[in-house]
């Protein structure tokens, strides 16, 4: 069995656990941002209704920005204010309010999960993490402790990248924060820190210190309500091990949360030395074919040709313009002769390589994959419906398609 960490890297003051929760807490009930989501949780009496609301912005949240989220959110929030409006909704209107907020599947799994919340728990939101993150599709451990806490004053803590951040700082923990071992230490140091009485507001000042103050690159220390128990901040950052060790060092080569001892320190960096992560692995790089099929409608605006994707995978469900992908390395002239071969199979009537027009090239880049999409043009006369066996396809206007359930990237096209 690993070594357990040593105690100075853990809170084990009680003193001093006191006196973080109260500083933390206070500088949050002063300093907290005005959310939606927020509003809501606070206001709202009925238990279901507040973890609906919970639930629905901690999805949002999953890595998406806050600036981002609330317009969606406060739409959501309108659209579909309770469970039971949720359930009844169809994956195509909830693809369609989510389009351009990227990771689309949360979306789809939210929606499953207020299904099964309404026909397998008789409409009633679990009350505790362990069940929140065992009975709900697209619910795993954060976002059970985060609704858990906030809707349902469950003591028990939350670990998110700003969590992971701001207790790395604190406790100068070096060790690759995504390894199992730093992830279970912190998911314990987080359940033995969050305030007993308040603690949905310990877990969201916790996240809120990360997001405004100890952020990943100039933090704002001379801000920051907890500085006094942040040992990164009065640890001498040095660039080779001193003769003699400092006392809130190991000491020692097995410490499965400092960093290894061949990794030195920059000490220009302060406290942004920590965490350390994993060195990310590159993006698969994707080539993709797309052609925008146009026609004149019956009022003469432009029309356009969208198929839908599959039901699973990338974009899931989301409405494209016929795509598609390439192999490595093939040259333009040969990626316009397979589209052609392969619009020609979709709309049963011959298509001339020749007769694509090359636009240029859009590129988007997705969390895991750098995707450039080759962009052509096919004026067409009259009608054409692609086989039904193969997708399912419609014509729309300009107006029309923005509205559809269409990624960023098709937007870009």
């Amino acid at each position: 069995a690993p070594a357990p960490p040593p105690a100075r890297h853990l809170f084990s003051e009680p003193a001093e656990v006191e006196a973080l929760r109260g500083n933390l807490l206070a500088w949050y009930d002063q300093c907290k941002r005005d959310l939606p989501w927020r509003a809501l949780a606070a206001t709202e009496s009925d238990a279901d209704r507040r973890g609906y609301a919970v639930w629905v912005s901690e999805i949002m949240l999953q890595q998406t920005q806050v600036a981002t989220v609330i317009d969606y959110y406060n739409r959501w929030m309108q659209k579909w204010p309770t469970l039971q409006a949720l359930a009844q909704a169809s994956l195509e209107e909830v693809n369609e309010l989510w389009a351009g907020l990227g990771y689309y599947s949360r979306g789809k799994r939210l929606q499953e999960a207020a299904r099964k919340v309404v026909s397998e728990l008789a409409g009633r939101m679990p009350r505790t993490a362990e069940d929140l993150e065992k009975l709900l599709p697209g619910v795993g451990r954060y976002t059970a402790g985060a609704i858990a806490s906030i809707a349902y004053g469950q003591a028990t803590g939350v670990v998110d990248g700003n969590v992971i951040r701001v207790l790395c700082r604190l406790r100068c923990i070096g060790a690759d924060s995504s390894s199992p071992a730093v992830i279970d230490c912190l998911w314990d140091m987080a359940n033995a820190l969050v305030d007993r009485s308040r603690p949905g507001d310990f877990n969201q000042a916790l996240m809120e210190l990360g997001a405004t103050v100890c952020v990943p690159k100039a933090p704002l220390c001379g801000e920051c309500p907890v500085k006094q128990h942040c040992r990164a901040r009065r640890r001498k950052l040095f660039g080779k091990p001193p003769t003699v060790p400092d006392v809130e060092d190991c000491g020692v080569g097995d410490c499965p949360l400092c960093p290894p001892a061949t990794e030195l320190w920059d000490s220009s960096l302060g406290v942004t030395n920590f965490p350390r992560k994993a060195a990310k692995k590159p993006p698969r790089v994707m080539r993709t074919a797309t052609c925008v099929l146009e026609r004149r409608g019956c009022h003469g605006a432009p029309e356009f040709l969208i198929v839908q994707r599959p039901s699973s995978g990338l974009l899931a469900g989301l409405w494209e313009f016929p795509s598609l992908p390439l192999a490595q390395g093939l040259q333009e002239e040969r990626a316009r002769e397979e589209l052609a071969d392969q619009l020609q199979a979709w709309m049963g009537r011959p298509v001339a390589a020749k007769g694509l027009r090359f636009m240029g090239e859009v590129i988007h880049i997705f969390s895991h994959i750098h995707q450039t999409y080759v962009v052509y043009s096919l004026p067409l006369d009259g009608d054409v419906v692609l086989d039904p066996a193969l997708s399912p396809s419609r014509w729309v206007t300009e107006d029309e398609f923005r509205a559809s359930a269409v990624s960023t990237a098709m937007k870009k096209v």
